[in-house]
């Protein structure tokens, strides 16, 4: 239990008895703290995808993701895990489905709604290897934290396309757009045979 040090003195009190205290007196028991700068706390890491591709369909499937990210302190593990994962799908998302198209006629949204817009789904990710590390914690808070799901999110799109384009790179292909759709994917294929007949 934690206790406070009476200045000046070798009398110490607990928290418990002092807030008991406090409210027989009928006097609040306040705190006051003042932080006042930036918070510099930027996470670092590192994202490595391996995926195969199908060559007759195009589709791309990530069959191990490994990942570790330096977040400082890590106060709540599962917290943490959880903004790492979820950091993942939206990267992964980005990468390979999500895509803003509109009529060309109309100039109508295509995927106005989630039943038309095409977001990652659990079958479309694998179990992710992923730690964290605490190799410098920042100066910027007093808890020593940086954040969390930064670290998934941001490495996840070039992880996934140096994947694709590593695995297509026997074929010719040097790059693809995002999102890597099976149709994008396949079309590279496509060029790259076309270009070698």
């Amino acid at each position: 239990m934690a206790s406070l040090l009476s200045v000046g003195t070798d009398r110490e009190i607990s928290l418990f008895d002092l807030s008991v205290s406090a409210a027989e007196k009928g006097t609040p028991l306040i705190a006051n703290e003042r932080f006042q700068g930036r918070i510099p706390a930027y996470p670092t890491g590192c994202a490595v995808a391996e995926v195969e591709i199908d060559p007759e369909t195009g589709v791309v499937t990530i069959c191990t993701w490994t990942a570790i990210d330096d977040v400082g302190r890590v106060i709540n593990p599962m917290i943490v895990e959880g903004q790492t994962h979820g950091g993942i799908a939206q990267g992964v998302g980005q990468a390979l489905l999500e895509d803003i198209a509109y009529d060309d006629e109309s100039g109508q949204l295509l995927g106005g709604s989630f039943l038309d817009y095409c977001m990652p789904r659990a079958d479309n990710l694998p179990f992710f290897q992923a730690e964290t590390v605490n190799n410098a914690p920042t100066q910027g808070n007093p808890l020593g934290v940086k954040g969390g799901g930064e670290g998934g999110t941001t490495p996840a799109p070039a992880a996934l396309i140096n994947a694709i384009v590593d695995a297509l790179r026997p074929l010719g292909v040097e790059d693809i757009k995002m999102p890597a759709t099976p149709l994008r994917v396949w079309q590279a294929i496509q060029s790259a045979k076309s270009v070698d007949s």
